[in-house]
């Protein structure tokens, strides 16, 4: 069923390796055009538009853009308790890991008198972005939503398609989630013009178009094709942001790339991917479910086998078949683990075969070899590794405690999953007593002289009454 690549017997370098190992991609580019009017439009006029394009791209406008918080209240006391628990204990496990990664001030004394403080603040205000096309992303809700809170930001809006099965809202559960982690502030606006209006902002006017708006309003403009479910008949302000984080289609990625002049974006997150490093002492049906699971995203998703051994590799493979037509989204499953970015690498070893992991990049990466700790270990590539048997994937998507939004397409090479340092800026605070500047001054006046910037040492012979102008600072 998958393709195979057979590296056996070929020495490739970094470069070749990456021409040659298959990869799904989202062609942003080709999509820019076409999402750039969308922004234009949202910046122009604001949630008038946002709703507009819900209702285009949707087929729902909802009520208001902003969901009301008894929509929401409903949506937690309706939740089936067997997924609210499993909620409550995804978020007790994502609070303890993240917590322990904040970062602390560090003061450092560079020279009597001279002090340089790195200090951590939290970005002010943050829109978190959850799909709700192909599934439903409650377990999105908590990865953007938890490291947020922990890095202590000021305010955070979660921004969700509307869906017409449910008056226009966001789906039941992805507002169910918000209410758990004590988010009252949820948008229903999804694709790009999410991005747009989370970037821009501007006035929740209820039913109204805009005067003089240049998106088409549809066959009545003083009225919603959604239904009226609880919506605030007054006009509510939309406050910008100023980090959009959370995964999404090609259109979402576009918009992040139009908008990021005007916002800060985690990443422009391509399709999903995985990849199993593993020799002969694996189980097969382990492997084969892993892969399959990761299919079952999106037809585009990425699953990749690399392996030393080509009777695992028709193992997996058989196994593969003989389970994947059972899933809900065997059609979806089939399309993905067809298509070009999926395949089975054989390698001559699996040493080599760290090499082929490294050169990937993988977004997810799963090590089932006999030394898995130590394999694992070695791997500088990776958005999240997941070491053994017992550590799929999944648990990671769900209850691990780790964080599911990572780089993709390779750029987990240079590039970190979302975090708490996602929200949180590093400020140097420099602070030097006149003896420490005086000390320094030699330092800086040859610098500035150096660089032709004679005024930058000026600055700081002007700070001394003795140091006439064309001295040397002593």
């Amino acid at each position: 069923m998958l393709s195979r690549i057979d590296l056996r017997g070929r020495t490739l370098g970094r470069a070749e390796l990456r021409r040659t190992l298959p990869r799904g991609a989202a062609d942003v580019d080709s999509v820019v055009d076409v999402v750039r009017p969308v922004v234009e439009s949202v910046r122009e006029h604001g949630a008038t538009a946002a709703r507009e394009y819900g209702e285009k791209f949707d087929g729902v406008r909802p009520a208001s853009v902003r969901v009301p918080a008894e929509v929401i209240a409903r949506a937690a006391e309706e939740l089936e308790p067997r997924i609210r628990d499993a909620l409550t204990e995804a978020i007790r496990r994502a609070r303890i890991v993240h917590a322990a990664q904040k970062r602390t001030d560090t003061v450092t004394e560079v020279a009597p008198g001279g002090f340089v403080t790195e200090k951590w603040v939290p970005v002010e205000r943050v829109g978190l972005y959850v799909p709700g096309g192909k599934a439903v992303y409650p377990s999105s809700v908590i990865m953007n939503v938890v490291p947020a809170q922990v890095a202590g930001v000021g305010s955070l809006v979660v921004a969700s398609p509307p869906q017409a099965e449910f008056d226009g809202w966001p789906h039941p559960t992805i507002l169910a989630a918000c209410a758990l982690l004590g988010v009252d502030e949820v948008w229903a606006v999804g694709g790009a013009q999410a991005v747009a209006l989370l970037a821009y902002g501007g006035q929740d006017t209820g039913t109204d178009s805009t005067p003089g708006s240049d998106v088409d309003p549809g066959t009545d403009s003083g009225t919603d094709s959604g239904t009226d479910s609880g919506a605030a008949a007054e006009a509510a302000e939309l406050e910008p942001v100023d980090i959009v984080t959370g995964p999404g289609n090609v259109y979402v990625t576009a918009a992040k790339r139009l908008c990021r002049s005007v916002v800060g974006i985690d990443s422009e997150a391509g399709p999903t991917e995985i990849a199993v490093l593993a020799d002969d002492s694996a189980d097969p049906v382990h492997v084969a479910y892993d892969l399959i699971s990761q299919a079952e995203h999106d037809p585009n998703a990425a699953s990749v086998l690399v392996t030393d051994s080509e009777a695992f590799a028709d193992t997996v493979d058989r196994e593969i078949e003989a389970r994947y037509e059972v899933t809900l989204n065997s059609d979806r499953v089939r399309e993905a683990l067809e298509g070009p970015q999926s395949a089975i690498v054989l390698v001559d070893n699996i040493e080599v075969g760290l090499q082929v992991v490294d050169a990937y990049a993988a977004e997810h990466l799963e090590v089932q070899t006999r030394n898995s700790a130590a394999d694992a270990a070695s791997v500088r590539n990776a958005g999240a590794i997941f070491v053994g048997s017992y550590s799929p994937v999944p648990l990671g998507d769900y209850a691990a405690g780790s964080n599911h939004v990572l780089p993709t397409s390779g750029t987990a090479r240079h590039s970190s999953g979302l975090s708490v340092q996602t929200f949180l800026r590093g400020i140097h605070v420099v602070d030097y007593d006149e003896a420490a500047l005086k000390e320094i001054a030699p330092t800086v006046v040859a610098l500035a002289d150096a660089e032709r910037l004679p005024a930058h040492g000026e600055a700081v012979r002007a700070r001394f009454e003795d140091l006439a102008a064309g001295e040397d600072v002593q």
